[in-house]
């Protein structure tokens, strides 16, 4: 294990790897950060708070608990701007398919956030590579991306960065492979003819300009890219792996998907519990 990657390095300049027991418990743990990271930076009218977000089965629990937590008065997604990581191209905006869709069925249409305020790509724009440009130039506009929440494929790309991206990528119209195309086929009635080739994604490099990136990995699945991720060398054949470059990275796992990593890197994770912990303690949630 190269221990330089994964000691801790201060609060302003670590890689975090979270291990609970069950992707019930990852939801919760990435649910309660997300909320104190809101609520810590007190956003109001001059102060937006901008967040990246994911698809995807991995966040749809933590997506859960936050309309909970919000209909709970514990968080107010009022000044909070958000960028999601990608859309499929050529299906329409409206088909249950489509990542806007997701977002609004699953999140957005629950809690008090202003519909001015969400940012989807558009996978049927006239001009796609124009849709790409204008996209980094809302998340400049708006101030850079402070936490940028996503998950991984079981190849170990981030948003659609698929396997041989470049690390220093933009947003851009990228060709999926075929490992993405069959896994994302569960969607689609288990039809691969039926699942878009192609989708806009932020790249890597947009990721890593966000102040902060949680990342959610759960199952067995995606053991082996954990492993990429955190015990090997950055690869641009997992792109996940360039967090570790990140200055404030956390991924927050699953037993699961700790089967492929040393014994010696689960034990080293899990004995800094009483520091992970205290990332989540939040006054709001006192009585949770």
């Amino acid at each position: 294990m190269r221990e330089s990657k994964l000691l801790e390095k201060g609060p302003d300049n670590t890689m975090r790897l979270v291990i609970l027991d069950d992707g019930e418990r990852v939801s919760e743990w990435a649910a309660r950060y997300m909320i104190k990271r809101i609520n810590d930076f007190k956003p109001g009218p001059n102060k937006y708070f901008v967040m990246g977000l994911p698809t995807g089965s991995t966040p749809l629990g933590t997506y859960k608990k936050l309309v909970q937590y919000h209909k709970l008065g514990k968080i107010s997604f009022k000044y909070v701007k958000t960028f999601n990581m990608d859309e499929y191209v050529g299906i329409p905006r409206d088909h249950n398919q489509s990542y806007h869709t997701f977002m609004w069925e699953n999140l957005f249409k629950h809690i008090d956030i202003d519909p001015n305020n969400v940012h989807l790509l558009n996978g049927n724009a006239t001009n796609l590579d124009q849709e790409c440009q204008e996209y980094e130039r809302k998340i400049k506009e708006a101030g850079g991306i402070e936490l940028f929440v996503g998950g991984i494929g079981p190849d170990g790309h981030i948003a659609f960065n698929e396997p041989g991206s470049s690390l220093v990528s933009r947003t851009r119209v990228k060709t999926l492979n075929q490992e993405t195309i069959t896994a994302n086929a569960r969607f689609f009635g288990d039809d691969v003819t039926l699942v878009p080739k192609q989708a806009l994604t932020v790249g890597v490099g947009t990721v890593m300009d966000a102040r902060e990136v949680l990342v959610l990995i759960t199952g067995s699945h995606k053991a082996y890219a954990l492993h990429m991720a955190i015990e090997e060398g950055i690869n641009h054949m997992y792109t996940v792996s360039a967090l570790q470059q990140h200055t404030r990275s956390i991924i927050v796992c699953d037993e699961s998907a700790t089967m492929e990593l040393k014994v010696k890197t689960v034990k080293y994770f899990k004995d800094l519990w009483s520091v992970h912990s205290k990332l989540i303690e939040d006054p709001m949630m006192k009585d949770f």
